[in-house]
């Protein structure tokens, strides 16, 4: 089958709206976490979230265009146009041949509670006719498919936290049987409006730290108390590697395993043995490499953090074969389902300049995880192969390995 290269990349979250920025923000350590001003938090007992401020829709949409996208698909638009222009394609370029592959863990949860809203309220006849298409996941592909004119595959992951690194897996799957050559992955999510929060605090899955929202996620620390909602997008050109070299390309990796598993365990809470055979199925495919980074799903919850680090000791047989990991959830936030195709593009872009991201707010060890997390900010180190994990609930797992070339 045929070797799959990334060749294009485009991110934005909260700590930048294009993808050397964000990166940029990520390796000082900054944190994009701060109180809501998408919507008024009287009433809700969270009122924090890794929101992307300064974003402004027309920037990849006419107004009227707009109105029928909601926000995730906005934010997908964005990061695929600088994935697509990143990757310096030639305008010959076979676009019968080049797909989409979107991921979004909710899609368009603010257009589903207002039009209820306004359902309840007013009646269903005041239904916006945008309503539908604004809001399936699927229509993130749609878009990007329309604006970028890419007529290949049009394929949609809906998996939860783990949605943006499946779609990975489906894309690469793509190229490898031959049903595409290129492949856009897309991952996002902008989840952040009363329900959103709300539904996720319900659950006692946010931290509730309103008081200090720079220091509420705290991946691996003793003290930490659930995840920050963030938002974002991830995008990813992929192609073959002969594509890539015939047409002289800048290749940031190769991506030579991906794993994917189930728990079967419960609607919510992770097990270890889940996590575990979706790394031991990527690190198998890879050819069980030496790994210089994983970067972590840590989530800044008490079970996840502890599950994932037993489960990576457990792969590589000890805590002193483990490589330096970290988790970039508590700059962010935890965008869902574009988290792992943002975490993706982070592994590439350190692998590119030679420096690991660092996990901050780590201030109290908890003996339940004991590895390198990279806590003293970013440091300085030859990345050749790189692991990105992503756990989801429903227990649906996806891990993706890259290797540089």
């Amino acid at each position: 089958m045929k070797r799959v290269v990334v060749t294009g990349l485009g991110m934005v979250n909260a700590l930048g709206l294009d993808k050397e920025s964000a990166f940029k923000g990520i390796i000082e350590g900054k944190c994009g976490i701060d109180h809501i001003e998408l919507f008024d938090t009287e009433g809700q007992s969270v009122t924090i979230a890794g929101e992307i401020k300064g974003f402004d829709p027309l920037t990849v949409l006419d107004a009227k265009e707009a109105k029928k996208a909601d926000r995730f698909i906005q934010l997908g638009l964005k990061a695929a146009a600088e994935a697509i222009e990143d990757a310096n394609l030639p305008k010959d370029f076979n676009r019968d041949k080049f797909g989409v592959a979107s991921a979004s863990g909710i899609g368009g949860l603010p257009n589903i509670e207002k039009n209820s809203l306004v359902c309840g309220n007013r009646g269903p006849r005041r239904i916006s006719p945008f309503f539908i298409p604004s809001s399936l996941v699927n229509m993130l592909g749609g878009f990007i498919s329309i604006y970028q004119d890419l007529r290949g595959p049009n394929l949609a992951s809906v998996t939860a936290c783990a949605a943006g690194t499946h779609a990975i897996g489906e894309a690469a799957k793509s190229i490898m049987v031959g049903t595409a050559d290129k492949m856009l992955v897309v991952g996002a999510e902008s989840a952040i409006c009363p329900v959103g929060i709300g539904g996720f605090a319900a659950m006692k899955a946010l931290s509730t730290r309103n008081d200090d929202p720079q220091s509420s996620s705290r991946p691996f620390d003793a003290d930490r108390d659930g995840f920050v909602m963030g938002e974002g997008a991830g995008a990813l050109v992929l192609e073959s590697y002969e594509d890539a070299v015939a047409r002289g390309a800048t290749i940031y990796g190769e991506l030579i395993g991906f794993g994917e598993s189930g728990d079967a365990n419960h609607i919510t809470t992770p097990t270890m043995d889940g996590p575990l055979r979706a790394m031991k199925g990527a690190y198998e495919m890879a050819g069980k490499p030496k790994i210089d980074y994983i970067n972590a799903h840590g989530t800044s919850t008490p079970v996840n953090d502890k599950n994932e680090t037993a489960a990576i000791k457990e792969l590589l047989s000890g805590k002193e074969n483990c490589p330096p990991v970290s988790s970039i959830k508590g700059q962010l936030g935890h965008c869902l389902g574009a988290a792992g195709a943002i975490e993706a593009v982070v592994c590439l872009m350190s692998m590119r300049d030679g420096i690991l991201p660092p996990t901050i707010n780590y201030k109290t060890p908890d003996e339940n995880c004991d590895l390198d997390y990279i806590t003293e900010g970013a440091r300085k180190a030859d990345i050749r192969v790189a692991m990105s994990n992503s756990f989801g609930f429903g227990g649906t797992n996806g891990v993706v390995i890259f290797e540089k070339i």
